[in-house]
């Protein structure tokens, strides 16, 4: 099933909100408007607005009780996008020129401290307390994860427990921001709050894995990016941890943090994984995270948001880009 098929019940009203999005600008500040622009065109799967909006349709739905957070969610995340791309030197994105890439570093920095603020403003004009409280805490958990993530860079030793703690501060705790504020804005009771908090969670590390392995199976055309761009950047993800696990003495990715020839230890490290049991074995462990985080839906009121949600579950595991 294609992802549009996934989105049909939500997509008049995703539809709202990319419009409203792409409208976001900023009264007489020309050279704001066009990086912001550049960042909102899309290209994405706007995955975090609709988890919110899916979160919602179980009690008192409402489009515009839930578009500042839609919107908000969103811009978050492009945020944090627009950093790593900064950080990390990618030119890159969705098969377009990074906005560093085009404007320079110091420029990117602002725009994401721009859409950081935005997303901010946004929460706050839901005057929900509790989750005006989700959008600090969520850029809390991710800035732990970042920093975690650069203290490891080329960094031999690395425990599976390391990669889930990074990969649920950077990826998870977004997905949990959409789907516990659009339960908590539609007003739910407690224990499917809690049902869909750990939806988000546990659908965030399955996403995670899977664009881990795609940046080893993809092609650069498929992910707009270069192919095991995260190893060029000595990130350790998961198929990574297994090739160390499988071959502790003698492999590419101790040589190539060892200080080995880059280009060389990357080929060979992607041909290892393509050509062993990892793939799978990854898939699997992202396929045990999609069933856990479809395992409390059961409880929750019986419509049509459920079953989109199991889709959608079903979709991430099976995606190519």
């Amino acid at each position: 099933m294609e992802l549009k098929e996934i989105y049909e019940p939500i997509q008049k009203d995703l539809a709202v909100v990319e419009e409203r999005l792409k409208a976001t600008s900023v009264k007489d500040a020309p050279w704001l408007n066009e990086l912001l622009a550049h960042a909102l065109k899309g290209g994405g799967k706007r995955l975090r607005p609709a988890l919110l909006l899916l979160s919602a349709r179980f009690y008192d739905y409402d489009l515009e009780r839930l578009m500042p957070m839609a919107k908000a969610v969103e811009m978050m995340h492009l945020a944090t996008l627009v950093h790593d791309d900064t950080i990390d030197n990618s030119f890159t994105r969705w098969g377009r020129p990074t906005v560093n890439k085009i404007w320079g570093m110091e420029k990117a920095v602002l725009l994401g401290d721009f859409l950081f603020a935005k997303s901010g403003e946004l929460t706050a004009s839901t005057e929900n307390l509790r989750v005006i409280k989700l959008l600090p805490q969520t850029l809390m958990i991710i800035t732990n994860g970042e920093l975690a993530q650069s203290a490891s860079s080329f960094q031999l030793g690395q425990s599976r427990e390391q990669y889930i703690f990074r990969i649920s501060s950077k990826t998870a705790a977004l997905f949990v921001m959409a789907t516990e504020s659009g339960a908590v804005l539609s007003k739910a009771p407690e224990k499917s709050i809690q049902i869909l908090h750990d939806y988000g969670y546990y659908l965030g590390h399955a996403f995670q894995i899977i664009d881990d392995i795609l940046d080893f199976t993809g092609t650069e055309e498929e992910m707009g990016k270069p192919v095991a761009s995260d190893l060029w950047q000595g990130t350790v993800t998961l198929p990574t941890l297994m090739l160390m696990e499988k071959y502790p003495n003698d492999n590419p990715v101790k040589k190539l943090f060892q200080g080995g020839d880059k280009q060389a230890n990357i080929k060979l490290a992607i041909d290892m994984v393509r050509n062993s049991t990892i793939i799978p074995e990854c898939f699997g462990v992202a396929a045990d995270y999609c069933k856990k985080a479809c395992s409390g839906l059961k409880d929750l009121p019986k419509n049509q948001a459920g079953e989109v949600m199991i889709n959608l579950a079903d979709f991430i595991v099976s995606r190519r880009n």
